[in-house]
């Protein structure tokens, strides 16, 4: 059990059976009746958010979340296949599981799969990652860094907006929080 008062962002609780973690929180003290506190929550499986506000002092159940290092090892139809860093067992993951993120995994990399009573919640992919361009409009003598953006194909298949300058072949660093460029590699 945790306290409304020991809310800060980044923690998970167990509401209505679902598990939500806190994005924003306040804890208000009016000039007269009982203290409260105001939060924004988000679903960890659905991704919806509410607004809920709890008494100071309320207690909730705060979810238990595991959190394991894995490896991704190779696609199998459509699933992706992953090793678990501690015990090399082997797990499999749909897309759906692993949301639109998916379009940055690539063999070898290594993630961290968030679970709650045996369901994955979330998987973390590393904040930027390091792709080659496949396909992308040639460069033109000119092209500058400030003068503006084209569309390139990753070698995972992702779509990313990147400089003019920028030629197919290269290695560049993709955030995968924001889906910017931002660097050659």
């Amino acid at each position: 059990m945790i306290s409304s008062n020991d809310f800060r962002p980044g923690v998970s609780i167990v509401l209505d059976g679902s598990v939500w973690r806190v994005i924003e929180f306040l804890h208000v003290k009016p000039g007269k009746g009982a203290a409260f506190v105001r939060t924004k929550l988000k679903n960890a499986q659905t991704g919806g958010v509410m607004e809920k506000t709890f008494r100071a002092g309320e207690t909730v159940p705060q979810a238990n979340l595991e959190k394991s290092t894995m490896q991704h090892t190779y696609k199998e139809g459509d699933e992706y296949v992953f090793m678990d860093m501690e015990s090399y067992e082997e797990g499999r993951l749909t897309a759906a599981q692993i949301g639109d993120r998916v379009k940055y995994l690539k063999e070898g990399m290594e993630v961290n799969v968030i679970r709650w009573n045996e369901q994955v919640m979330d998987v973390e992919l590393p904040n930027s990652v390091v792709l080659e361009i496949t396909q992308t409009d040639p460069g033109v003598k000119g092209d500058t860094a400030t003068g503006g953006s084209k569309p390139a194909t990753l070698e995972t298949g992702a779509m990313v907006m990147v400089p003019l300058f920028i030629t197919q072949g290269e290695r560049i660093r993709i955030d995968t929080r924001d889906d910017k460029y931002m660097g050659r590699e």
